[in-house]
């Protein structure tokens, strides 16, 4: 058997690499014979620096200092810079082949790493007080290194900003009523009358922005970033309905700029910053899943398996709107390989690929958090045994 294994992180227990070596441990347990390929993945959520440092030859991981998401407190941000000769996304299959450019440095940065949720107390989660400036900070640091190309992972966000930190970094600055500068946070979203690009970095024009989101909601209204992801961030119900009246108004500013973003998929990934990037960066947004999927190859991983074992904490509704699992199964389904998608939690039944609960019974989610790993390794065994049992069923 030729099994290739393609998770994304299990938040807030195993990183997307944690993961792969711990199914990859449950595969040896049933057939130690089994050729495994590890392929670490990520949706542009958290984990997706750390999946293209684990699955592309050349990439090299750097730091940097930069703002966190509360005012006053730095943070530590890693970030990916792929040299010129990295080829990317190679096979002319690949999605985003004809979009990424080849022979450029580029630059993967997550934004989560600079401005995410897990990087605030629970009791202080407030997106009216959380920017992403530090996310801008980053940007400006893969310029500093040359990159022409970068590659904005969104997803884990502790902000509802619209991206107005971030452009901040980059030059940009929100006025009121009075051309007073405004801080750049979700507060200030219903009070911004005017944007003043004449300090934007004129590094920016000649740059090629991709964002990566693992969701497809727009900015404003019921789907959009601050009704359906508000309140996971510490929004009040009052909170939710001005930040939502200041993406509104956010958008208009824009649109007058030449670009609509209200209904733009994805622009109201991380809180905005899918509109923000867009915006100030001209950037495209796309699947974070299949283009991570493009730039580690996986397609061509995948061509000749006999299965892929995909996987992440929990399998519900949202998965199914643009997950590492649902991309790594569709890459499955096309090359004729069947998928398996390993999860802690199945919410739902009416879903695309078969899931299979590592938890082997009722159990508290602190429990199966704190023991993650032995349950992915003798879950992922289970799984084998089953598969082997329908495969030669005899004694």
């Amino acid at each position: 058997m030729r099994i290739v294994i393609a998770p994304d992180s299990f938040k807030g227990s195993l990183s997307a690499a944690e993961a792969a070596r711990a199914m990859a441990e449950g595969v040896a347990l049933v057939d130690p014979d089994a050729e495994v390929v590890l392929s670490p993945m990520a949706d542009g959520g958290e984990g997706t620096v750390q999946a293209v440092i684990e699955s592309v030859e050349k990439a090299e991981e750097r730091h940097a200092l930069v703002a966190g998401p509360l005012p006053g407190r730095d943070v530590r941000a890693a970030w990916a810079y792929l040299p010129a000769d990295t080829p990317l996304a190679a096979n002319p299959e690949d999605e985003h082949h004809a979009l990424l450019r080849q022979g450029e440095p580029t630059a993967v940065i997550e934004m989560a790493q600079a401005s995410g949720f897990n990087l605030v107390p629970p009791r202080k989660r407030d997106p009216f007080e959380t920017t992403t400036y530090g996310t801008g900070q980053l940007i400006r640091e893969a310029l500093d290194a040359g990159c022409r190309q970068i590659i904005v992972g969104m997803g884990g966000s502790a902000t509802v900003d619209g991206g107005m930190g971030m452009a901040n970094a980059l030059g940009f600055k929100f006025l009121d009523v009075d051309g007073l500068e405004l801080p750049p946070t979700g507060a200030s979203l219903c009070r911004v009358r005017s944007i003043d690009a004449s300090g934007r970095d004129s590094r920016l024009a000649p740059a090629h922005f991709i964002a990566a989101t693992d969701v497809d909601n727009p900015l404003a209204g019921n789907d959009g970033a601050a009704r359906i992801f508000g309140p996971q961030k510490g929004a009040t119900p009052q909170q939710v309905e001005e930040l939502e009246r200041g993406l509104e108004n956010l958008g208009r500013l824009v649109s007058d700029r030449g670009l609509d973003v209200l209904d733009l998929p994805g622009a109201g990934a991380a809180g905005g910053l899918g509109a923000g990037l867009a915006a100030f960066c001209g950037a495209s947004i796309v699947s974070g899943a299949r283009l991570i999927a493009d730039i580690t190859g996986l397609r061509d991983k995948v061509a000749g398996a006999d299965l892929v074992l995909t996987g992440e904490g929990s399998y519900d509704s949202q998965t199914e709107r643009g997950k590492t699992p649902v991309g790594v199964g569709e890459i499955a389904e096309k090359a004729g390989v069947p998928a398996v998608v390993l999860t802690g939690a199945v919410a739902g039944y009416d879903h695309h690929y078969p899931a299979f609960c590592v938890l082997p019974g009722p159990m508290s989610l602190s429990q199966a958090m704190k023991e993650a790993r032995l349950l992915l390794v003798t879950g992922t065994a289970r799984l084998m045994r089953l598969l082997y049992l329908v495969k030669d069923p005899r004694p």
